[in-house]
């Protein structure tokens, strides 16, 4: 029977067993992911596996958090202050799609709403650790400017938020209940390129 808790049990082959499941759950998906493929990645045994980790579920969302981490890291490297708007939001609206849109990103968006009720925390640690922090690098990007005169923004966090669900209109809702097959570039970049326009249209500085 699966304990009802959010604490992770850490030992001494924790980050082994970490290492060989993101290798795996990136290489075959959360579905194609076996337990034993994964202890195997990990040079670990099923017990050592399950000693740390009882639920795969709660394994794949420890490595969503630590994943989406990164990508959140690659995104604030991509965000150049001194690049305007109208240069930076096009290549930050389509690296934020080309997470959510991936199987591994759709896979940890079902996953953590499956599963937010019954491990609370997980669910927290992985907002935290991509969502927020996505969202708190674009608002400092954003603040940047309206200080610089470019854009005119009361609630910087709130348009923060608001670019991010705009680079998603159709998109997600697609991916997540019409089939496997993700949108082509070209449809993404109409997709992100209507979410930048409509965004300046309401913060940018008219002449």
């Amino acid at each position: 029977m699966i304990q009802n808790t959010s604490r992770i049990k850490k030992g001494r082959k924790f980050d082994q067993v970490i290492a060989g499941a993101r290798t795996v759950f990136l290489r075959d998906g959360f579905e194609g992911a076996s337990v034993d493929d994964i202890a195997r990645e990990a040079a670990v045994s099923k017990a050592t596996l399950y000693s740390y980790f009882p639920d795969k579920r709660v394994l794949f969302l420890e490595i969503a958090a630590l994943e989406t981490r990164r990508q959140a890291d690659a995104f604030e490297e991509r965000i150049d202050d001194t690049h305007p708007p109208e240069v930076v939001l096009p290549t930050a609206g389509r690296k934020i799609l080309d997470f959510l849109l991936s199987d591994f990103g759709i896979a940890v968006f079902r996953i953590a709403v499956a599963e937010g009720e019954r491990f609370p925390e997980i669910g927290h640690k992985f907002y935290d650790s991509g969502p927020r922090l996505v969202k708190d690098r674009l608002s400092q990007y954003l603040a940047s400017w309206v200080a610089q005169g470019a854009l005119t923004i009361d609630d910087v966090e709130l348009a923060a938020e608001q670019f991010v669900e705009l680079c998603k209109v159709r998109l997600i809702p697609k991916r997540l209940f019409q089939g496997p097959s993700a949108p082509d570039s070209a449809e993404r970049d109409k997709i992100v390129e209507s979410a930048v326009a409509l965004f300046l249209a309401c913060y940018g500085t008219r002449p």
